[in-house]
């Protein structure tokens, strides 16, 4: 069990909101990564948008399964695409006001030579009976580099002001 978190890095989106939330030059020398953010969209006629997820400005090898409760419901889905689809679900315009999303990434083994997996858990919250969502994700990228950049990317409108991400390295020493 990693006994030892380091941040490596945070990110703040300011008054002018930011399509994506990107941590470059990631040293190789932690074990694990672990990705804490809490976001919101701005994106218009909907409760709900999401954080997809990329490595090192790659654009294949992805692949995803999602489990989602969504209000009193619950379902999976599956995808393969050129990012992960649902690394994080955030609220949009639409949400609660003021409400913000609270997402965790885990990559073990980042800098090793093998594919690269990853889960995600998410809680988005709002004053809906039918549109709260609480997601859990396994995702794959095909790829045998050592992960250096990791980019959030909102799929619709931008990340808002003081949507947030921390970087950790995590160490087993």
């Amino acid at each position: 069990m990693p006994n030892t978190f380091v941040k490596i890095a945070s990110v703040t989106v300011g008054a002018g909101g930011a399509s994506t939330m990107s941590f470059t030059s990631i040293p190789s020398t932690y074990t694990d990564l672990l990705v804490k953010f809490s976001a919101r969209s701005s994106q218009t006629g909907t409760d709900n948008s999401q954080a997809n997820l990329t490595f090192n400005s790659s654009s294949s090898g992805y692949s995803d399964r999602l489990l989602y409760g969504r209000g009193s419901s619950a379902s999976s889905a599956s995808s393969a695409t050129s990012y992960i689809t649902w690394a994080g679900i955030v609220p949009a315009a639409n949400a609660t006001a003021n409400t913000f999303s609270n997402s965790e990434i885990y990559v073990p083994n980042y800098a090793g030579s093998t594919n690269k997996s990853l889960s995600s858990d998410n809680v988005e919250e709002n004053n809906s009976a039918t549109d709260n969502f609480l997601t859990l994700l396994a995702g794959l990228w095909s790829n045998t580099s050592a992960i250096t950049t990791l980019t959030l990317t909102c799929n619709g409108g931008n990340f808002v002001q003081y949507s947030t991400a921390t970087l950790y390295g995590i160490k087993n020493s």
